[in-house]
């Protein structure tokens, strides 16, 4: 369950504030290393830290990057002085005509379609990357729905690295290009992503100068989402949100974006306010929506079928730890069908102009039906993450938009096509 790709003689890393792995189940400590699994009760291992004192001066300072948070991430000191595609910085839209449309008061659209590779998988590359080449790997490697191939190919170019990217056959074909234009090694796998992952767990043990960023260096890896968090709160004057709409793919994003929620408010640097978390899943892989729904703390594993592929992760590792942070916050966990993505994806586009992937059509359709149902107030403040391009799900548009008409080369004929 380990993979270790340093000399056994280390014994200490430069890896910021973070002071050792603690198991999210049993809460055993264990020193810094390249584990993803507790050796006592084999839970999840996650960063524990020492923070010291965090102002929001020395972080207004810093990079427009993630990097401005160096200080509250597992990531060495000297971590601008290596290449690295210095994810973040995306902007926070004031939506007004999509709240509008809603029937709410204040909605945010918090776009982090603006990052390099055009999702947030940039960001938790950033910090694996960073942490991986601190660790001792040679080799950055994952398996992907997408996205996450995007990303970490083209940091390990940048980086000057190996890259060994698994995923889907069937993965859209947009996101396929994408990952192989940056020169990496590029498989594609006959199966779903849970395929992938099992393979890619089998292929991290073997591999020890593999840093499998979301198995092997997953602690690391996954504190990157945190920065999502981090920007929406600065980006709204140092303040949290009444209820934030979150994607679940794993489940990851969702637990840290609340992680960083909670760690701003224990180091004062926003006030501890109440904040509602809320879950999007598509109906074709919804197993955390069904857990929810059905007031289990088991999360069952399904066979996804959407078109939403970058959230079709069957057996979702943070399904648990999803449902613990929306039912603590109060918050709720909803689906909805392909159709309504299309829908949300559209309705995002001609109200602020903001092309999301099928994700993103997922996060506005939830937001949408859970305004429908009463579950999500209308007169809270609302923030919805739209974590990835709509140019990477062109095919899940189909036919439902196109010109509106195909006329002769004539202003008469324009005009006539206008009024029709």
């Amino acid at each position: 369950m380990t993979a270790v790709g340093v000399p056994p003689t280390t014994t200490s890393f430069d890896l910021g504030p973070a002071r050792a792995l603690s198991c999210r189940e049993c809460g055993h400590e264990t020193p810094l290393a390249p584990e993803y699994a507790c050796l006592e009760c084999f839970g999840p291992l996650e960063v524990a830290y020492d923070f010291g004192r965090v102002r929001r001066e020395d972080i207004e300072a810093g990079p427009r990057s993630i990097w401005r948070y160096r200080g509250l991430l597992p990531v060495p000191s000297t971590v601008e002085s290596h290449p690295n595609t210095n994810p973040g910085g995306t902007r926070l839209v004031e939506a007004d005509r999509l709240a509008k449309a809603l029937g709410v008061r204040k909605v945010w659209v918090k776009d982090d379609t603006g990052n390099p590779t055009h999702s947030f998988k940039d960001r938790v590359v950033g910090v694996a990357l960073a942490a991986a080449r601190e660790l001792g790997f040679k080799v950055l490697a994952c398996p992907s729905t997408g996205n996450l191939a995007n990303a970490v190919a083209a940091a390990a170019a940048r980086a000057g690295w190996q890259s060994v990217v698994l995923v889907p056959s069937s993965l859209e074909r947009a996101k396929i290009l994408m990952t192989a234009v940056y020169g990496g090694n590029l498989i594609t796998v006959d199966g779903n992503y849970d395929d992938v992952n099992r393979l890619a767990q089998e292929l991290a043990a073997e591999h020890e100068d593999w840093a499998f960023v979301n198995v092997n260096v997953r602690p690391y890896y996954a504190e990157g989402s945190k920065t999502l968090g981090y920007e929406v709160a600065e980006q709204l004057g140092w303040r949290l949100p009444d209820q934030i709409v979150v994607p679940i793919a794993s489940g990851s994003q969702l637990t840290k974006v609340d992680k960083a929620f909670r760690e701003l408010g224990e180091l004062d640097l926003v006030e501890q306010t109440p904040y509602r978390v809320f879950g999007a899943q598509a109906t074709g892989c919804s197993p955390v929506a069904a857990a929810f729904k059905a007031g289990r703390d088991v999360v069952t594993p399904v066979r996804p079928d959407t078109i939403a592929r970058s959230l079709a992760i069957g057996a979702p590792a943070d399904g648990p730890y999803v449902l613990d942070a929306v039912r603590r916050t109060d918050g709720a966990i909803e689906d909805v069908t392909d159709e309504e993505v299309v829908e949300g994806i559209r309705l995002l586009a001609r109200t602020e102009g903001i092309f999301a992937e099928t994700a993103g059509g997922v996060t506005v359709a939830t937001a949408k039906k859970l305004i429908e149902t009463g579950r999500l107030d209308p007169d809270g403040e609302t923030v919805l993450l739209i974590t990835g391009d709509g140019l990477k799900t062109l095919d899940a548009l189909g036919d439902r938009v196109g010109p509106k008409a195909n006329v002769p080369p004539s202003a008469e004929a324009v005009l006539r096509a206008l009024e029709s």
